[in-house]
């Protein structure tokens, strides 16, 4: 869809980019004194509802399911895929090789780093204090390292970091840190052991994240 963004050099789109009728790119925002382009990398896959704002840099390879949300200021890496129904608020940082699901919602300054895995239903908050006269001097959203996957209906709370190659199961509320290759899940979520320790309850491996042991015994 060639948009009056589009018309208006608003937005720059990568080579091979397919666009559904439907789709907004380069929507203006409503917050005061924002200027920029919109830079789309080469060969995005554009499904019908998805609106993306105006001053958001995105590498190549972008997919998007239907009605998707991505605002303005945020920096995005390759290979980036966003299902149906999800957002991504504004000002985030969010690295190569991400993958976020359906009805995810990702906070204004969350950074999301390589590789990292966001299940249906995540939720991350970034104020401490909604409705105080100084919330917005200190919002900031969660910082999810490399790898991390985060398990269906999960919440992370503001500030909290989450390491590297960790695993926070289904429906945890997650209220401070989390070492890196750890198993947490509960509310508030707990460290309750590691992913290297992990067996498939199926049978068809005997280590389920089999590429970060071998990660470990390199080092």
């Amino acid at each position: 869809m060639i948009t009056e963004a589009n018309k208006l050099n608003k937005v720059r789109l990568g080579k091979g980019c397919l666009v559904d009728e439907g789709v907004v790119l380069g929507y203006r925002s409503g917050r005061k004194g924002l200027t920029g382009i919109l830079v789309i990398g080469a060969g995005a896959r554009l499904r019908s509802g998805t609106i993306i704002y105006q001053s958001s840099v995105i590498g190549n390879h972008l997919e998007t399911g239907h009605n998707v949300v991505v605002r303005e200021q945020n920096r995005i890496g390759n290979n980036f895929a966003i299902w149906n129904n999800s957002t991504v608020d504004y000002g985030c940082k969010i690295g190569n090789n991400v993958k976020i699901h359906c009805n995810c919602y990702i906070a204004q300054f969350t950074t999301l780093e390589d590789d990292v895995f966001l299940a249906p239903g995540v939720s991350i908050a970034n104020d401490f204090h909604p409705g105080c006269d100084f919330s917005k001097k200190c919002l900031r959203g969660p910082t999810v390292k490399k790898g991390a996957q985060i398990g269906v209906g999960s919440t992370l709370l503001p500030y909290v970091t989450i390491g590297e190659g960790a695993l926070i199961g289904s429906g945890s509320v997650v209220t401070k840190d989390i070492p890196a290759h750890s198993v947490a899940y509960g509310n508030p979520a707990r460290v309750a052991g590691s992913v290297f320790d992990l067996t498939c309850k199926f049978g068809f491996t005997d280590k389920p994240y089999r590429e970060a042991v071998k990660a470990k015994r390199r080092k």
